[in-house]
């Protein structure tokens, strides 16, 4: 059990790291290590919390690059952000909607 409890944290870990390089602004990039810190630190429990914030952090940045017509860092973003909910549902930290 420890094992998965390990895993699901490095997994979300790695995820936001993946969140942090394509961040487009110093403080996106802050907002997503400091997730990924909140990863690594936080009870278990607390994982689902993170990753629905690490999801927001990625809506955010795809709008941004949206409206900026900066398609190339749009696409990089969504990858992330479809790789985020990925996990979070098949690890069960989201509800698939």
């Amino acid at each position: 059990m420890e094992m998965t409890r390990q895993y699901l944290a490095g997994e979300l870990s790695v995820l936001l790291a993946h969140l942090q390089v394509v961040a487009n602004t110093e403080a996106a990039r802050r907002d997503a290590w400091s997730l990924r810190r909140a990863a690594e630190t936080e009870p278990i429990p607390a994982l689902g919390s993170v990753t629905v914030r690490a999801l927001a952090l990625a809506d955010d940045l795809c709008w941004d690059s949206l409206n900026r017509g900066d398609t190339v860092a749009f696409t990089r973003q969504a990858a992330v952000c479809d790789e985020l909910r990925e996990f979070g549902v098949c690890a069960g930290l989201l509800k698939e909607a």
